[in-house]
């Protein structure tokens, strides 16, 4: 087994991808996915919560879960398929879980996730001057 490790290892390194943006839990993205239908090929965008994420190299994946219609819809991307297009992170999630899977379970403003405050950093304002005696 030990002797293969390599050899499958120099696989895996050659199918990584390395354009997809940082992403967490919590995170809202867009994934857009290559369909064929018949000889044709488009994009299509799915718009989700991300409720999973399965770290590796290769074999990393994460799922995006959201409503359409009433109905939840869940779907498990792998990272590095070539059927992922590209990926937008909208907005960045204030969750303290690595699994949101009680999404599941929530309905309407339930569902919702705290969105992360970003923190500007701004240069300290010039001292004012001293008032003249």
């Amino acid at each position: 087994m030990s002797d293969t490790t390599p050899i499958i290892k120099a696989i895996e390194k050659r199918q990584l991808k390395a354009q997809l943006p940082d992403f967490r839990v919590g995170d809202t993205v867009k994934v857009f996915v290559k369909i064929k239908e018949g000889e044709k090929e488009r994009v299509q965008a799915f718009e989700g919560v991300c409720i999973k994420r399965t770290r590796g190299q290769a074999r990393a994946s994460f799922t995006v879960r959201k409503i359409s219609y009433g109905v939840g819809v869940e779907r498990v991307f792998p990272m590095n398929s070539p059927m992922v297009d590209r990926m937008e992170v909208l907005s960045r999630g204030e969750v303290r879980r690595a699994r949101l899977y009680y999404l599941r379970e929530l309905q309407g403003k339930a569902a919702r996730i705290r969105e992360k405050k970003t923190v500007e950093h701004q240069a300290p304002a010039a001292a004012p001057a001293a008032p003249k005696a």
